[in-house]
């Protein structure tokens, strides 16, 4: 799998190399500035871009626009984000499409190299992954906003875990509960969010997408 990565510091540009690397990708190319990450981007033998929001020339959301602007040339590419800190409206802007294919995590995350080369994976199948501490900040303010608020307690755990990249098997395990029951509960929150019929995977990522329109 060809992957793209983008972080203008030099140590931790390497050490994504070298981990991506390790984790079986092939790293084609890696980047430094907002320009090049958008050469690299538009080559479509690409699989999957490794990519910091901000980055020069200016450190504010080259990196985001970037991506975003890859994803509209190409629906559904698979792109990660990394952040610095914890900004809810990047996610969002990610999964505007509700392609999915997308993940946004803190960059403390990349010390679990596992973890981290499971979510690069993830994201790269099709699988949207967003950091707990991003899903963690939603859960304090979803039960003020409507359609949330119709969900249940346990249907916010599971949104909550959903929200992380979870898949039913791993939410079962987690909550401790069959996964014909978790099922039960994710076509419950699809129709109490009003979701349109689209495959599985797409209604979770607009579940997610709902979720962050309505505590924005």
């Amino acid at each position: 799998m060809r992957a793209v990565v983008a972080e203008d510091q030099a140590l931790l540009r390497v050490g994504l190399t070298r981990i991506l690397e390790a984790g079986g990708f092939t790293v084609v190319d890696a980047v430094d500035n907002a320009p090049s990450l958008e050469r690299a981007l538009a080559d479509p033998s690409v699989d999957v871009a490794v990519v910091d929001v901000r980055m020069p020339p200016s450190y504010s959301t080259e990196g985001l626009v970037a991506a975003i602007g890859a994803r509209r040339a190409r629906p559904g590419f698979p792109v990660l984000v990394l952040s610095q800190y914890v900004e809810p409206l990047y996610a969002r802007e990610l999964l505007a499409s509700g392609e999915g294919a997308v993940g946004y995590l803190l960059k403390d995350r990349v010390a679990d190299v596992d973890g981290f080369v499971g979510a690069v994976r993830q994201v790269a199948a099709g699988g949207t992954v967003l950091d707990p501490e991003v899903v963690a900040g939603l859960v304090a303010g979803a039960g003020r906003e409507q359609p949330l608020e119709r969900l249940t307690p346990r249907e916010r755990e599971v949104l909550t875990l959903m929200a992380e990249g979870r898949s039913n098997a791993a939410i079962a395990a987690r909550l401790f509960v069959s996964e014909k029951a978790v099922g039960k509960h994710t076509n419950a929150i699809f129709t109490k969010l009003d979701l349109p019929v689209a495959s599985d995977d797409n209604r979770r990522v607009l579940a997610v997408l709902a979720w962050l329109d309505g505590v924005g």
